[in-house]
């Protein structure tokens, strides 16, 4: 059994290859369990966390687990994660494959495979709300499918911002790249909307959107918590990674339910729909998109199988 280190992911991922392999898993025929996480003690005032996402595909079967201790202080990191990777034919175990470096990948990968279905194709601007770990991954997935000429950058921290924006400019010199300290004026502007934050107060308001925009909601997975209002529910087609997900986790949904003013029937698509051609997809270049991901064992599955199959050549 091969061991795969972070390095080595680095190495064998890119978009959009990772979001064509995404696509095709998603549109395919696949098993996932759903995720099992458990809290390692009885004290309320403690949330150190084990969990297990297993699924499975064609080709591979696949479990990531991981540890989350959110008060480690360094040199311990608050998450650990490791992928376990099968062949489906057989079961032989094939690989173990860092998890954190592919869960950077693929949550970036799937924001980048809805902007594709979901954005018209023609859209130039780019607002991203957020400035950590997976700010640098989501630039590189949208700009790897639609011809973004501008991104904005939009965090609590304008030394980060502008810190983001400094590493892009060597990576895609041929995209602007500007942070913003004014997010009313960025959100009317960008033809897409990324929020990948920690908060629990909405950050983006429907009445600051344009017809035609893009948005996508990755940061928070929370049920009373959400990135954006109520407003940009119920002017959007809404779209999520997943039903059980979404109705379990996403405040950007449950709270409008909770008020009355949306519906689960409400929800046009899960990704797994969005990919398979069931339901159409954007209608108008007028119409504002709202997907929501929380995160799903097939995107861990899918990164961890195009990794070793790199890495095995």
């Amino acid at each position: 059994m091969k061991v795969i280190t972070a390095d080595q992911v680095h190495a064998a991922l890119s978009y959009p290859a990772l979001i064509d392999s995404l696509g095709d898993a998603y549109g395919g025929e696949f098993k996932m369990p759903p995720r099992q996480v458990f809290l390692l003690d009885d004290d309320d005032t403690n949330n150190d966390a084990f969990a297990v996402l297993p699924s499975w595909g064609s080709e591979f079967i696949g479990v990531k687990a991981f540890t989350y201790f959110p008060t480690n202080e360094p040199p311990y990191k608050s998450i650990y994660a490791q992928i376990l990777l099968f062949d489906r034919a057989h079961g032989e175990p094939l690989a173990l494959v860092d998890g954190s470096t592919v869960t950077y990948w693929r949550t970036a990968g799937v924001s980048g495979l809805a902007t594709r279905l979901l954005s018209r194709e023609n859209s130039e601007t780019m607002l991203l709300l957020g400035t950590g770990n997976l700010a640098a991954y989501i630039i590189r997935a949208n700009a790897s499918v639609r011809p973004l000429k501008k991104i904005m950058v939009w965090g609590r921290s304008r030394e980060k911002a502008e810190a983001v924006c400094a590493a892009a400019r060597e990576e895609l010199p041929d995209i602007e790249f500007t942070p913003v300290e004014d997010r009313q004026a960025a959100c009317g502007e960008a033809d897409i909307i990324v929020a990948a934050t920690g908060s629990h107060e909405p950050l983006v308001l429907g009445d600051w959107i344009k017809p035609g925009t893009h948005t996508d909601f990755i940061g928070n997975h929370h049920a009373t918590k959400r990135e954006c209002d109520t407003a940009l529910v119920t002017k959007s087609r809404v779209f999520v990674d997943s039903y059980v997900n979404a109705m379990k986790e996403a405040g950007e949904i449950l709270v409008p339910i909770s008020e009355g003013v949306f519906k689960k029937e409400d929800i046009v698509a899960e990704l797994a729909e969005m990919c398979s051609g069931d339901v159409p997809l954007r209608q108008s270049d007028d119409e504002i998109t709202l997907f929501k991901s929380i995160g799903m064992a097939l995107s861990d599955l899918v990164g961890a199988g195009h990794v070793y199959k790199q890495t095995v050549k």
